[in-house]
């Protein structure tokens, strides 16, 4: 509770929700606040570049918060050279002096955080619904919508791009490889994703490389590297041809294969099985399609959607697994709803990444062109959001949906939350009053 009531006095100042005229320090100085500041949300004073006059004296400076002043020596900031770049210390209750490292006394202003903010944030936090703040979303104006959407859907690409990079570490800096990895995990569709990331980490690439041109030696050593080639026997002979090409290979190149009991088959729709996917990934890798320079190249969403629509070998034609035949109505291809998932979570993250390591801006803006290009997603948290009056017009709009799902919402991080905001900052009452007035 401690946090959270400083993360409302952090959230107080930021948006000025407190009286802007007759501020005085604790000694009396009168405080004109030009301008808060940028929130830091890495080490050192809360707000860096604020523009304050104190006693009449123009400062541009760090300022930083605290419920009572003397959390400035229990967070230890009298003694690290950070802070001595704090101009202001803003607290809720002034107990005692607080000084740099240098011995020097920073001017201090109490602020109080306005009881409606408290109440509201309290009644938003507590919120069973969801979307919690679900009563005001129609009364925020269109065009704030929008502009939320796009800085989410922006800060999704910059947490994968995150992952992707230290993908990239675990790859050896290849961005071949990682590539590889990516599409690979993305074939998992969420279930199976972490045990193909496994799987494909695990892959040698230089033996694969050897022996691309060979579809069969392709597919045992995916197979055998997944651990599927285990069993002892399987009555099929394309079953046991492939165990005695992995048995070769493996010893060729002291291969390993990982654990199978990682892949998850528990309600699973059988052409989501791993050995449907992986034979898709093995002809896709065949044919050349797997490849860095044809996944970033075009900014045609159909010519990118092509590239994973491709066939599969003879035997998954007809199997779903080594023991499961299909029933008509199927073929070894990707679904085109899948082939747009592949480029969501796999392809537009790569794109964006790679522009963001180029330092080439026209990449990363192909990244969010190709996101407006598809589709939205349906899942049950754009089902929510559609129920609440948010509607997606195009992938951008379910990835930041689903972005402030899971990084905001489920953590209740209201206050960072632009329609937090708009909940928070209405006075106590203003729901129970408009549902009164409906």
């Amino acid at each position: 509770m401690f946090l959270f009531m400083e993360y409302l006095l952090h959230y107080t100042w930021k948006h000025r929700l407190f009286p802007l005229h007759g501020l005085l320090t604790t000694d009396g100085d009168e405080v004109e606040v030009i301008s808060p500041g940028r929130h830091n949300h890495d080490a050192g004073p809360d707000f860096l570049d604020a523009r304050l006059r104190i006693g009449g004296t123009l400062w541009v400076g760090n300022v930083e918060i605290h419920l009572r002043s003397s959390d400035w020596y229990r967070h230890h900031h009298d003694v690290d050279a950070a802070y001595d770049t704090v101009v202001l210390h803003v607290v809720q209750e002034a107990d005692v002096d607080v000084l740099t490292s240098g011995g020097v006394r920073i001017p201090q202003l109490r602020v109080d955080i306005p009881r409606e903010v408290s109440e509201n944030y309290n009644e938003l936090s507590g919120s069973d619904c969801h979307p919690r703040c679900r009563e005001v979303l129609p009364m925020v104006p269109r065009l704030a919508v929008t502009s939320w959407l796009s800085a989410l859907s922006v800060e999704r690409l910059e947490q994968r791009t995150l992952q992707i990079m230290e993908r990239r570490e675990r790859c050896g800096l290849s961005w071949e490889d990682t590539a590889f990895v990516t599409v690979a995990r993305t074939f998992g569709f969420g279930k199976n994703g972490d045990a193909f990331e496994r799987w494909a980490l695990a892959l040698p690439t230089g033996a694969l490389g050897k022996h691309r041109d060979d579809l069969f030696q392709v597919e045992a050593l995916f197979f055998g590297m997944a651990g599927l080639l285990a069993e002892p026997s399987v009555a099929d002979g394309y079953y046991s041809r492939l165990q005695g090409e992995w048995r070769y290979l493996s010893r060729k190149f002291s291969l390993t294969a990982i654990d199978p009991t990682v892949w998850k088959f528990l309600r699973l729709r059988p052409q989501n099985f791993p050995h449907r996917r992986i034979a898709q990934l093995a002809m896709l890798y065949h044919v050349g399609r797997l490849n860095l320079s044809r996944m970033i190249g075009t900014d045609d969403i159909g010519s990118l959607l092509s590239l994973f629509d491709t066939d599969v070998s003879d035997f998954w034609q007809s199997h779903y697994s080594f023991t499961s035949e299909q029933m008509g109505g199927h073929s070894g291809r990707l679904s085109v709803s899948s082939q747009r998932l592949v480029v969501l979570n796999s392809v537009v993250p790569l794109l964006f990444a790679y522009g963001r390591y180029r330092s080439d801006e026209v990449l990363t803006s192909r990244a969010l062109d190709l996101l407006e290009q598809l589709p939205p997603e349906s899942n049950h948290i754009i089902d929510q959001w559609r129920d609440a009056g948010v509607t997606c017009r195009s992938a951008a709009d379910s990835q930041a949906l689903i972005q402030l799902t899971t990084r905001y919402c489920d953590a209740k991080d209201c206050l960072r939350c632009r329609f937090g905001y708009e909940y928070i900052r209405h006075n106590p009452g203003f729901l129970k009053e408009k549902s009164v007035q409906e």
